[in-house]
């Protein structure tokens, strides 16, 4: 796993604490619950675990003590401009979500909650924002620690995020899994998650994997140690286990937060090494230029702003020396000359150091390119940046080139339709710049038939031109990726033969070995594999999707795909992978388990991937376009020539003859070197269709929701996090066409259930409002009565149609003796197996799907999920129901 080592960069760290709050309750209605002393002391303690950690210096460190929402904002615009190593941000204080429950408010001194049927958060951060903000920094990689009620909440904020160069620079650490409130522990201590936090981070953390055993603290492993510690000794406010979440992105890049006190730490020049295997990138001249100004900024707003203390709080008035200045106003003056002083040195000798200082500014290039791509198009930008092909006479770099990945579908439509928001966004509802990354100078897509589907299409004004290369300069098959148990033998019997017919004998070999595929929006392979599956006009689009059907989301990229499949060994021995052939050989990193050997089939007719080289032109984009056009030109030149040995490393093959490898790779990665004739070249109407006909594969969708309204419900009912709550943050995948209704399990009467929403298509708005009116009932519930009638009900109303169909029984399993009573759990599984119907059961115990439970026996029966507060209960559920609607979420 790669590592990236902050120590002798320009770092920055925000640590924002808000202690004290304007407007509380009860003496203010629309005031947050309480004021929060012991956040006041997580800024002193965590100040001092980052200067004692050596990869933050004190003047690279700005406290923000109870500051109200502008000063938040001033100090984290300054803390991102002034960044390029590591950037920081650390929040404690109360933490806020809306009845949805798909984002996180992060509320600061000034904070309100102005009620309705919408809740709205004036004074407080919304999370998309922050991460809005965060991602535009030059920082290489960015550390968000949230130390708040409902953290977790978080967590969908950033898988929301569509750029996956965003998402690879930012991993998160929140202090609580979603829809949790905390304790903040005592007035005169730390909060419990802040305490182990600087604990670990001052100690090290014991038994820590790889480099630095026990000395260097590293994101990936802070973020288990906090987990496994906290979910033993605490729990939340509702009494589930306290579960601290990360995120990062797959593969992930480790980040080195500190050494533990009393380790020995390298101590250099900022052009010192960092040790072999870290992540890092040079810091350019002009980086070095640009970032200079906003760092003098960050240093004067840190001391201008009353909310924001620049590492210690000023001397209270009562010590200040009498007949004097105030101690303030001195500290600000020789804290500015310090800073000013400190930086302008740092400029004039950093630049003098790299013997650059007569170099220009060279021209920055934006490329484009497919997720499945990525990796390796990163690779080769970076190849050529320290190449001969980017360096003048005098050593000077020509240019430099920011490589970024985003859903191939999302492109496509943003090239072709919506070349003018992206130039000028104009509403939050279309904004590829937020969705897709900044106007690219270069598209690498992962066909030629990619870059015909963008094309303008001349109905709305455009301010693009593209001008792709007439022929691809790689090339990649599409194979069916098999564990080496269950493939075929013989290469002859590998080859030659349909994705159909290779199935077949699939099949035939192992009746219980299934085949996935990613998600056909996000990458081009994915979608070629989706032409292969549905085969000829008038295939049956919906059998062909259920052939591919799993638990879950699709993963988004084939590199996602592999590392998803080794998590369960018995479903990395029994299911096959539609991927790109090079990801046999360059491989996925993000897994250290061990992985079935695979073997390659190769589908005769399944287009493979034509990487392609895009020239990007924008309407008034032509201040130092001659400039531009030669930086493009020579990398152009070089990528297609020398730098594709870089794609022959990563296993791509010749893209035109005899398609041979690039670079001589072993057989004993399971591929064949000659496969025989490839598929034909990919057709952009082919693609369009059957993209349209994945969207469209099943039509609108059912789900009926059965609400557990028994008495023993009661302490689970209230807020986001509450059952009905959880049910509303689950609509957001249902779509205007979609039918849906809302059953409240209880019986005080003869029925095991009561019609909370009336089943039909619906506005969101109203079946919130349905539930809201939802009641806990003084009465047990009769899961089996309720589940039984639910399983004829939905097979009755789907008996003339496939379309998609879902039951969702939300529940804290405290009637389960009506399960298993009089041989009833027996009865409600044959059931389940026949009526054809999935059951998700959502269990708000976190014991709910332990193996042998009537949850997990009922889901697997029926072929649905079982779902309880050991994982993310609350994603889950949404991804289940966004399967099976339309909505957009």
């Amino acid at each position: 796993m790669d590592r990236f080592d902050p120590r002798g960069k320009v770092n920055r760290a925000l640590l924002v604490g808000v202690s004290e709050y304007e407007f509380t309750r009860p003496k203010h209605r629309d005031g947050v619950p309480g004021q929060l002393p012991a956040v006041a002391h997580n800024l002193a303690v965590l100040v001092r675990a980052l200067e004692r950690g050596g990869v933050l210096r004190p003047l690279e460190i700005t406290v923000a003590r109870s500051p109200r929402l502008a000063d938040f904002r001033h100090s984290l615009r300054a803390a991102a401009d002034s960044a390029e190593g590591l950037l920081l941000l650390y929040f404690a204080g109360h933490g806020a979500v809306p009845s949805a429950g798909d984002e996180l408010w992060l509320q600061m001194r000034d904070a309100e909650v102005v009620r309705g049927e919408t809740a709205g958060f004036e004074g407080a951060a919304r999370f998309t924002n922050v991460l809005r903000i965060l991602a535009n920094s030059h920082a290489e990689r960015i550390v968000v620690v949230l130390d708040c009620c409902n953290a977790g909440n978080a967590a969908r904020v950033w898988e929301a995020v569509e750029r996956p160069d965003v998402r690879r620079r930012v991993s998160v650490l929140m202090s609580v899994q979603a829809n949790n409130r905390i304790d903040a522990g005592d007035a005169d201590t730390p909060t419990p998650f802040t305490a182990r936090l600087v604990e670990l981070l001052t100690s090290g953390i014991e038994g820590q994997e790889g480099e630095g055993q026990g000395d260097e603290v590293h994101f990936l492993a802070l973020a288990e140690a906090l987990r496994a510690y906290m979910s033993t000794h605490h729990r939340t406010e509702r009494g589930e286990p306290w579960e601290p979440q990360s995120r990062t992105e797959n593969p992930p890049v480790d980040v080195v937060l500190g050494v533990r006190a009393g380790a020995g730490r390298p101590v250099g020049s900022r052009a010192a090494a960092v040790g072999a295997g870290a992540v890092s990138r040079p810091t350019s001249g002009r980086r070095r230029q640009r970032a200079f100004v906003p760092r003098v900024r960050a240093a004067a707003a840190r001391l201008r702003s009353g909310a924001v203390g620049a590492l210690r709080p000023s001397a209270p008035a009562s010590n200040r020396p009498p007949g004097g200045p105030p101690a303030r106003r001195v500290t600000v003056v020789l804290l500015v000359l310090a800073a000013a002083l400190g930086l302008v040195g740092y400029f004039v000798v950093d630049n003098a150091a790299s013997d650059r200082s007569a170099c220009g500014p060279p021209v920055e290039l934006r490329l484009l390119t497919d997720p499945d791509l990525e990796s390796t198009v990163r690779k080769a930008a970076d190849a050529y940046l320290t190449s001969a092909a980017n360096t003048t006479g005098g050593g000077c770099r020509r240019s430099g080139i920011t490589v970024y990945g985003a859903g191939s579908a999302a492109v496509v439509g943003g090239l072709r339709d919506q070349s003018d928001p992206w130039q000028r966004p104009v509403s939050d509802d279309t904004d590829p710049q937020r969705d897709i990354g900044p106007q690219p100078d270069i598209w690498i897509p992962g066909t030629l038939a990619t870059a015909a589907r963008a094309r303008p299409s001349g109905v709305a004004r455009t301010y693009v031109t593209l001008d792709p290369d007439t022929a691809p300069f790689a090339y990649s098959p599409m194979v069916l990726s098999l564990p080496q148990g269950i493939a075929e033998d013989s290469v002859r019997d590998r080859t030659g033969d349909s994705l159909a017919g290779l199935r077949a004998k699939l099949a035939r070999r192992d009746k219980t070995a299934s085949v996935r595929r990613p998600d056909p929006e996000y990458t081009d392979s994915a979608l070629l594999a989706t032409v292969g599956l549905y085969g000829p006009a008038k295939a049956d689009v919906g059998r062909a999707e259920g052939s591919v059907a799993q638990t879950g989301p699709p993963a988004a990229t084939a590199g996602d795909l592999l590392c998803a499949l080794p998590d369960n060994a018995d479903t990395d021995r029994s299911t096959a992978a539609l991927v790109p052939e090079f990801l046999m050989v360059s491989g996925v990193g993000c897994d250290r388990t061990t992985r079935t050997p695979r073997m390659a089939e190769y589908p005769d007719d399944v287009p493979g991937l034509t990487p392609t080289f895009v020239r990007v032109h924008w309407k008034d984009g032509d201040n130092d376009e001659a400039a531009r056009d030669d930086a493009v030109r020579r990398f152009h030149d070089w990528l297609t020539g020398t730098g594709l040995a870089v794609f022959g490393q990563d296993g791509f093959r010749a893209h035109s003859g005899a398609r041979a490898f690039l670079a001589a790779h072993d057989s004993a990665n399971g591929l064949i070197s000659d496969p025989g004739r490839p598929a034909g070249a990919a057709v952009a109407e082919a693609m369009d269709t059957a993209l349209n006909q994945y969207r469209n594969a099943k039509g609108p969708g059912r789900v009926l929701f059965l609400l557990d309204s028994s008495g023993s419900m009661a302490g689970l009912w209230q807020g986001p996090g509450g059952a009905p709550g959880i049910l509303k943050q689950s609509l957001g995948g249902l779509g205007a066409q979609d039918e849906y209704g809302v059953w409240s399990v209880a019986s005080p009467g003869r029925s095991p259930y009561a019609e909370l929403l009336s089943f039909g298509p619906h506005k969101r708005r109203d079946a919130e409002r349905a539930l809201g009116r939802a009641a806990v009932k003084d009465a047990e519930a009769d899961p089996y009565g309720a589940l039984k009638a639910a399983l004829d009900t939905m097979a009755q109303k789907g008996k003339d149609d496939d379309r998609p169909e879902l039951i969702v029984f939300l529940t804290d399993d405290e009637d389960d003796n009506h399960l298993t009573a009089k041989g009833h759990l027996d009865e409600l599984l044959t059931s389940a197996r026949t009526k054809g119907v999935p059951v998700v059961m959502a269990a708000l115990d976190s014991g709910g799907c332990a193996k042998g439970r009537p949850d997990q026996r009922i889901s697997d029966a029926s072929g649905g999920r079982c779902l309880d507060t050991k994982g993310d209960l609350v994603a889950g559920l949404r991804d289940e129901v966004a399967r099976t609607g339309t909505g957009d979420e």
